[in-house]
């Protein structure tokens, strides 16, 4: 049988955000990349089939981020004591620039792309920046590593310097020509991009929204990240109801599958409107903290029947893991439920689906091991005496609030390896 692969090991996965589904010692065979089930012992249609044994370690669903900057890769953990417009002023937009050199681009996009696998991220939405060429590089570089994303170029036409800030005209053709050159593939594909709502004319907002339905793409972009930037907003756009109105005219919101990063700030007609139009809203504690933006309502939201998924937001966040982003939503609820006992901290089982099936749900049937899922995971092992003394869902827990790249040590995307099988020594 081609493309089968059967794979022993204890599995951990969500169905739901209420509770794991467990699997100790069981084999999963995936056929073309795809999950066929979960078994106890191989089926007898499989019977001498070669098994990759993973003995004692987990095996569980790669992480999905739904929210992270490429071109700000380089300048984690830089500028973390300013607000966020300052932060963009001072650091950000001088290392765009930088992705108009292609020997730059592709020198520190792969060096992105490698910490990604390394991290466990296997699917991602990613920013790259306004230049065309640049982002073409990210492309080529991510269909390399053989991972799932989204890529955008970052379209601005004002409020912004001139040294990364487009024309109308010039910002719509370059997204347009990676459009055409990359909407067939597979694995890596174009998202429409605003920056954000200041930073695009109404009629770049328009050209996006029009090229958004013309070739049925999806749409990824901030939203209500922080107080003054919803003030300047107000101010740009008078005529617009608040904030999500702006994209929502545009055909920016809803209208084909839409990303809307942060979304700290809606007022009550925005929750409606969110509810109405289901776009993925993305929670990223780490960045929100850095750049003093606030806390996303992610119980409030939940309680209402929003969809949230889970973003790092490098270089706003100081680190990819989404491990690291679990932890930080699961300590940022529980200050919040301090002021409202009403509002219950989020649960290790509710980050966990956030990060996996919850935003996985964005590119398709992935995320979890249910028949008819993409087999993209991640093996993880653990200190002996750790696996010894704990339950499954206790060594995830630990690796959730403490591991990091170096307990990874296999990552599948659609049933095909992509590291090899080795041991921490």
């Amino acid at each position: 049988m081609s493309n089968l692969l059967i794979v022993k090991g204890h599995f951990l996965y969500t169905k739901t955000a209420e509770k794991f589904e467990v699997h100790k010692d069981m084999f999963l065979v995936s056929i073309d990349g795809i999950v066929e089930g979960i078994y106890p012992t191989v089926p007898d249609r499989f019977k001498g089939a070669q098994v990759q044994d993973y003995g004692d370690r987990l095996i569980i669903p790669g992480f999905v981020d739904l929210h992270l900057h490429a071109s700000q890769f380089l300048q984690c953990g830089v500028g973390m004591t300013k607000q966020l417009l300052d932060w963009l002023n001072d650091y950000t937009f001088d290392l765009e620039r930088e992705f108009q050199n292609l020997e730059f681009a592709r020198k520190a996009y792969s060096c992105f792309a490698d910490k990604m696998v390394a991290c466990g991220t296997l699917r991602s939405c990613i920013f790259a920046s306004s230049s065309t060429a640049g982002t073409e590089v990210l492309f080529d570089v991510l269909k390399e590593k053989g991972i799932g994303a989204y890529v955008g170029k970052v379209n601005m036409d004002q409020n912004g310097p001139d040294f990364i800030t487009e024309t109308t005209e010039k910002s719509l053709e370059g997204t347009k020509y990676l459009i055409n050159k990359f909407k067939d593939e597979p694995l890596v594909k174009p998202i429409i991009t605003p920056r954000f709502a200041p930073s695009c004319s109404t009629e770049l907002l328009r050209g996006l929204g029009k090229l958004a339905l013309e070739y049925q793409l999806p749409v990824q972009s901030h939203l209500s990240e922080n107080i003054d930037e919803v003030k300047w907003v107000q101010s740009l756009f008078e005529s617009a109801k608040n904030y999500s109105d702006i994209y929502l005219t545009n055909n920016l919101y809803g209208q084909t599958k839409t990303i809307m990063a942060h979304a700290i700030y809606l007022d009550d007609d925005e929750k409606k409107l969110a509810l109405k139009m289901d776009p993925f809203l993305v929670h990223c504690p780490d960045s929100n903290i850095n750049v003093r933006s606030g806390i996303m309502p992610v119980r409030e939201y939940l309680n209402m029947g929003l969809k949230i998924g889970l973003g790092s937001d490098i270089a706003g966040g100081h680190k990819m893991g989404l491990n690291e982003a679990m932890v930080r939503a699961i300590q940022l609820s529980k200050l919040v439920a301090l002021n409202d006992e009403e509002l219950q901290p989020l649960t290790i089982a509710e980050v966990f689906y956030m990060a996996t099936k919850g935003g996985g749900s964005f590119f398709g049937k992935t995320g979890s091991f249910e028949k008819g899922f993409l087999f993209d995971a991640l093996v993880i092992e653990d200190d002996n005496m750790i696996a010894e003394m704990y339950s499954l869902e206790d060594r995830l827990e630990k690796f959730i609030y403490t591991g990091d790249d170096r307990n990874i040590i296999a990552r599948y995307v659609e049933g095909k390896c992509l590291s090899p099988i080795a041991s921490r020594t």
